[in-house]
């Protein structure tokens, strides 16, 4: 029988979430499991499954709309109902077809600017006389003035033969050729389109506002020669069914670091500072609508074989918006690798309530000595951000000293 959908809560706590994308077309059959719609969250864009079959009768909220938590967002029809039940579940629901929105419209405003033009002269008109007054501009009589020339004789070209700048300059070149000549010219502004902050553009800014006004960052950087782990990375994906990546070898190296100072592995809560057993690395994925951080559990426990498995999968889904809550919540610390753009070196802000994150720049040759004598080497740049109340300077320096040893050494990893 006829029913309505509702916002379900997708996240613990949510108030509201957003309609990112109808999955079936109204009047569009569905089943059992099958996605009805994309719902964004603050953390996430999460696809919420059919819980019968049927058939969507018609949206009550459109996409982009935000929508409480419980409220009406669609009417479910079975086979053989209608219009007739469509109307009773709106009034059902207090749901009027007026109060669905409509996408706004975009705005364009014109502004006056000066540009340079060509001009030829142009077919003159009689000049406009009223009661024997010559009708011309302010400009042009000064101009006219300035140069000894009667307006009386200037044919005027402006609206009604009026005599406008122009036809006092063309008066005075009189039998030259056209030249460039300013004139204002009204164009529009260039068009724009405000796109809403979505859900999880709001809670980006939100968090990370919070994080860098209330924990206290510090930061520490290392270049690393990173020759040996890259060579090891070539030789390694020539063998493997799974190729590795090099994300997959810093969070690899990242989980090793942790083993060697596991005093590090921790957060800091209001009544505690909570050390981890293992170690659940967030890693940063750009996608459409802004930056998901999902968590590889475990990734001191996992080969790397299954790792790049893992790691392909979530950064898969992270841009297609397929994951689930629990796969972006966790972790004590984050990787962010802007390497494959090229940037050199940069300072990330930490993921709340995580204690650190890891900035990874690109690897780029470089001179560096060596036994005394100046050598080309792959040199990576790393940065590592740090809540300075859960770890000190000296614990983090040992940290990343215990990193720097393990990616540039990376023969640990067929142990």
């Amino acid at each position: 029988m006829a029913s309505i959908m509702r916002m379900p809560e997708v996240l613990a706590n949510a108030t509201e979430a957003i309609i990112a994308n109808w999955l079936i077309q109204e009047g569009g059959s569905f089943v059992v499991g099958q996605g009805m719609a994309e719902v964004e969250t603050e953390k996430a864009l999460v696809e919420v499954p059919a819980e019968t079959e049927g058939i969507l009768g018609k949206y009550l909220a459109i996409n982009g709309a935000s929508v409480q938590v419980g409220a009406p967002i669609a009417i479910l029809l079975s086979v053989g109902e209608g219009q007739a039940e469509i109307d009773s579940l709106m009034a059902e629901a207090g749901v009027q077809a007026s109060s669905i929105p409509e996408p706004v419209a975009n705005i364009s405003t014109p502004s006056v600017v000066q540009e340079v033009v060509a001009e030829t002269p142009k077919a003159t008109a009689p000049k406009a006389e009223s009661n024997g007054r010559l009708f011309s501009s302010p400009l042009a009589r000064r101009i006219a003035k300035e140069n000894g020339i009667d307006p009386a004789s200037i044919q005027g070209t402006g609206p009604g033969g009026r005599i406008v700048r122009r036809d006092v300059q063309d008066a005075i070149s009189t039998g030259t050729k056209p030249e460039a000549k300013f004139v204002n010219t009204v164009i529009p502004q260039g068009t724009f389109v405000d796109t809403p902050h979505s859900g999880m553009r709001k809670a980006i800014a939100r968090r990370l506002t919070e994080s860098k006004t209330t924990v206290p960052h510090f930061y520490l950087s290392a270049p690393v020669i990173a020759n040996d782990m890259l060579n090891f990375r070539t030789k390694y994906n020539e063998w493997a069914d799974k190729k590795v990546s090099v994300t997959d070898l810093i969070l690899k190296s990242v989980a090793a670091a942790f083993t060697d100072v596991p005093a590090a592995n921790v957060i800091w809560t209001e009544a505690s500072l909570r050390q981890f057993s293992d170690v659940d690395i967030s890693i940063a994925v750009a996608a459409d609508k802004g930056l998901v951080t999902p968590v590889v559990r475990a990734v001191n426990q996992l080969n790397l074989g299954q790792l790049g498995l893992a790691t392909t999968d979530l950064i898969d889904r992270a841009r297609a918006g397929k994951l689930k809550q629990n796969e972006i919540e966790g972790g004590s610390f984050s990787v962010t690798n802007l390497g494959m753009y090229g940037t050199d070196e940069f300072s990330a802000i930490l993921n709340p309530p995580q204690s650190a994150i890891l900035a990874v720049g690109a690897a780029k040759q470089k001179p560096v000595v060596i036994d005394g004598e100046i050598q080309i080497r792959s040199i990576i740049n790393f940065t590592l951000s740090v809540d300075h109340r859960a770890i000190d300077g000296a614990l983090a320096a040992q940290w990343l000293a215990a990193f720097v040893k393990r990616f540039e050494n990376p023969f640990w990893l067929a142990i």
